[in-house]
């Protein structure tokens, strides 16, 4: 019930690893991959919204395929780092991230129950977004997001309603 509308409609970077993880399901965003959008498009904007997009929503909403476990038991899915959330939050003043994987944090992370990534972003009073889809559908810059939610009074997680307008 915190978050202002103004934090709700902002501009949309897509940063896109999903042939990286296509060959590795494990994979992590690196700051290399920061670099690289940011060399294409220049900085990312303050105030945006950075969505990650490695294609894990078509596997929804098979949740086996979804956590992807091995034989052990543990999950293997693709995922945020912290050196690069503490980058885009710190340096470019992000106001809010998203993925399509149910966590922030990669699959063998959370199986190690550690979610250090997603406790970093919601400690700086920022939100994150979990299964967005149609990632391959917006470009890399250029459009909006809207993240509409309702707002119940002391809620700390609910569904929202996300989508992009395009240029």
């Amino acid at each position: 019930d915190q978050i202002n509308v103004k934090e709700m409609i902002l501009p949309l970077v897509v940063i896109d690893v999903h042939e990286k993880v296509a060959k590795n399901p494990d994979y992590t965003i690196t700051m290399e991959d920061i670099k690289d959008w940011e060399k294409r498009h220049g900085p990312v904007p303050e105030g945006a919204f950075v969505a990650m997009r490695t294609d894990w929503s078509r596997r929804w909403p098979d949740m086996e395929a979804m956590q992807n476990r091995d034989a052990k038991g543990i999950a293997h899915y693709p995922g945020w780092s912290l050196e690069v959330l503490k980058y885009l939050y710190e340096n470019r003043k992000i106001t809010a991230s998203g993925h399509e994987t149910t966590d922030t944090d990669p699959g063998i992370a959370t199986s190690k129950d550690d979610y250090s990534s997603e406790t970093y972003i919601l400690k700086q009073d920022h939100y994150q977004i979990e299964l967005l889809a149609n990632l391959d559908q917006v470009p890399e810059t250029g459009a909006l997001v809207v993240a509409a939610f309702p707002k119940p009074k002391d809620g700390s997680g609910f569904p929202a309603r996300v989508f992009a307008i395009l240029p």
